[in-house]
């Protein structure tokens, strides 16, 4: 039994009474001579072992040492020791006190970290008439699979988002913004199939796509207003409809609300024998928003868009979706103006046919659905909205929304672009308007062309292009470039074209510009595409379209044109300039951009601290580039822009009298030691 029992514990006694494993003996009785000490101190510490379940072997911990293939009941005897005992409560303390550092670490970096920029943030907008810009199907009309055909332009520009005007089901009519069905996409661009083809070609290459939503008004050939007008079910009150006398062919409107097309608002018609309401062509009948079950029905086509793919939309005159139900005239601009001879939109003042009560609401409800669609990392939706009302820069604001109620993340800015004269202070003055009343934290947007407006070159003239687009692709916030104005392109001269912004893009030297193999084009190609096409330019240095390339790259690049201030230095009749630069960092870039005639300005007169040099990063006169400027004797020929850099410890957002010209949207500061941006500095 004592033999079970010893086995056990895989030990065994010798004969000489002493206990044996794996060659290492310990006497049970130690030697006289150590036993006989009289010093109670000396003594070893005994440790107790058991033997069997009913003995117990003392052993001397202090000469006990480790071996291999110890027992459980043996190694915990060296527990004991003090040198393994603290070394274990050592470790256990690292553990815990590393553990809450990295958490709270953690905590501190999310907490200092400012916001990271999102997609529509971080690239300039290229806003793309599909009609206009490559045909695949020789039928002279641009289509879908043109965009896709020519993705690779884009990439070439550094630019990362697109948007795409109306391409829904239309009657053409007002170039697309009178739709027949807001779910199909329209015969001349192709078919679903080629969208739907198109977007996965766009998010293959990491781009994003944003598209027009018309919701104010529908064609008159839409099925909705079909039934509408037949009074059909709900349908029935999906327009605004109001009795009106109509006899021998003319009708007596309800009131002297006008169109912006002119003429009155209100068109009889013969099935429901009441009239209709319509802000733009009487083909293009107004929505009334006024009805849930037509709000309901804008909800369901963005969800049907944003399930197909598309990233974002540009809602377009959103300031028309309400009316007063009052239906009284609208205030006269010229009181003394007789109320009959009344029929262009600018001769009232339109109190109750824009911006009314409620408008901002339904605004916010289409942001609202497409938050819906934002919560996946890197799939957030964007909606942005016209800000075409440079009389009441405040009402443009409010699409911004509060800090608690979101709207637009910008409304699209057409301050630039309804300029009439071009010079430093009108631009300085335009700049400073928006950026002075955004609300702060908010993001500018910015835009010098669209398809309804006169193109840049021939706006102002060819000499002004290139410092134009310096000054879109410097400024803080979001550029958007409508298509050719990377190379300059200009409104077609011919008399017989009605829309000569819209001309075909010119893609090279070749038979229509390589815009198309058909034998016509809707629009003729304008006769300078065998010099200012893409094809020619990328192989000049010194072109247009290689300039604007470069001064995207450097926006992309350098963190101070990215994200940080601007600050105004200097404007008179010829120049604008301004700085850029980012907390903690000491690179600056300045602007100095000439929109007048030939002329040289002292910077340091206005900045006395300003460094004494800069060096040319980027010119729109070629071979300038890397040459050293004397800051206090810039000069400048009639339409140069210069990129000038220099490094200084002087920030001007920190100087005193700059306080109030310094704008930063998304504010963020740089920590060298850390190579990082952090938020609260």
């Amino acid at each position: 039994m004592v033999e079970g029992e010893t086995k056990s514990f895989a030990m065994e006694l010798s004969e000489e009474g002493g206990l044996e494993n794996n060659g290492f003996v310990q006497n049970e009785a130690p030697d006289e001579r150590e036993t006989n000490n009289s010093s109670q101190e000396e003594m070893p510490k005994i440790c107790p072992l058991g033997i069997g379940s009913g003995t117990t072997q003392e052993l001397d911990c202090g000469a006990v040492k480790p071996y291999a293939g110890m027992p459980k009941e043996v190694l915990l005897q060296f527990s004991c020791q003090p040198r393994y005992r603290v070394t274990r409560e050592i470790l256990f303390w690292l553990i815990i006190v590393s553990a809450l550092v990295l958490v709270g670490a953690t905590i501190a970096i999310i907490a200092m970290s400012p916001k990271c920029l999102s997609w529509w943030q971080a690239s300039p907008i290229y806003q793309i008439y599909p009609r206009s810009f490559k045909d695949t199907n020789m039928d002279g009309n641009g289509d879908l699979k043109g965009i896709q055909e020519k993705l690779d332009h884009i990439m070439y520009l550094n630019v990362k988002t697109i948007w795409i005007t109306s391409f829904y089901k239309s009657s053409i009519k007002d170039f697309g913004y009178g739709i027949d069905d807001f779910r199909e996409i329209d015969p001349m661009f192709g078919t679903m199939k080629d969208f739907e083809n198109l977007i996965a070609a766009i998010h293959d290459k990491g781009l994003k796509v944003v598209a027009d939503l018309i919701p104010n008004h529908t064609s008159d050939r839409h099925s909705w207003f079909q039934l509408s007008r037949n009074r059909t079910g709900n349908y029935t009150d999906y327009y605004i409809w109001h009795d009106c006398a109509h006899a021998d062919e003319k009708s007596t409107p309800p009131n002297n609300w006008v169109s912006i097309s002119g003429n009155s608002s209100w068109q009889y018609d013969d099935v429901r024998k009441q009239c209709y309401f319509h802000q733009f062509g009487k083909e293009q009948p107004d929505l009334n928003f006024r009805n849930p079950d037509v709000q309901e029905e804008i909800h369901d086509i963005i969800k049907f868009w944003l399930g197909k793919g598309i990233d974002g939309f540009s809602m377009n005159s959103v300031k028309f979706l309400l009316e007063a139900t009052h239906l009284r005239d609208e205030p006269q601009v010229n009181k003394s103006q007789n109320p009959d001879s009344i029929t262009a939109y600018s001769q009232l003042y339109h109190d109750y046919t824009t911006t009314q009560v409620g408008m901002h609401d339904i605004v916010r409800s289409f942001r609202h659905t497409m938050d819906q669609f934002s919560t996946e990392p890197g799939k957030y939706r964007f909606m942005g909205t016209e800000a075409n009302d440079q009389e009441n820069i405040e009402a443009t604001m409010m699409y911004y929304g509060t800090s608690f109620i979101q709207e637009a993340y910008f409304p699209f800015n057409f301050y630039l672009l309804n300029m009439e004269n071009l010079s430093g202070n009108s631009i300085f003055e335009t700049v400073s308007l928006w950026m002075k009343n955004m609300p702060k934290g908010k993001w500018p947007s910015w835009m010098f062309g669209d398809p309804d407006s006169v193109r840049i070159t021939s706006r102002f003239g060819k000499a002004y292009t290139d410092v134009i687009n310096m000054l879109l692709l410097t400024l803080p916030g979001t550029p958007t470039t409508y298509y050719g104005e990377e190379i300059g392109m200009e409104n077609i001269a011919s008399h017989n074209a009605t829309f000569p912004e819209k001309s075909p893009m010119q893609w090279d030297n070749g038979f229509h510009a390589g815009f198309s193999e058909g034998n016509i084009t809707w629009l003729s190609v304008n006769p300078n595409y065998q010099n200012v096409n893409v094809y020619v330019q990328k192989n000049q240095p010194n072109s247009t379209l290689n300039l604007y390339r470069a001064l995207n790259s450097l926006r992309s690049n350098e963190l101070p044109i990215h994200r940080g201030w601007m600050c105004y230095i200097w404007n008179d009749s010829n120049v604008f300039a301004y700085v850029r630069e980012l907390d903690g960092l000491n690179q600056v870039f300045m602007m100095v951009l000439n929109f007048g005639q030939q002329t040289t300005v002292n910077l340091r007169a206005a900045v006395p601290e300003l460094h004494l040099e800069a060096t040319i990063r980027l010119s729109t006169t070629f071979g300038k580039t890397g040459k050293i400027v004397n800051t206090g004797a810039v000069p400048t020929g009639m339409g140069e822009g210069l990129v000038l850099e220099y490094k200084t410890n002087k920030p001007v957002n920190a100087m005193e009298g700059f306080r109030e010209k310094c704008f930063v949207a998304e504010k963020a500061c740089y920590s060298s030691a850390f190579n990082l941006l952090y938020m609260n500095c």
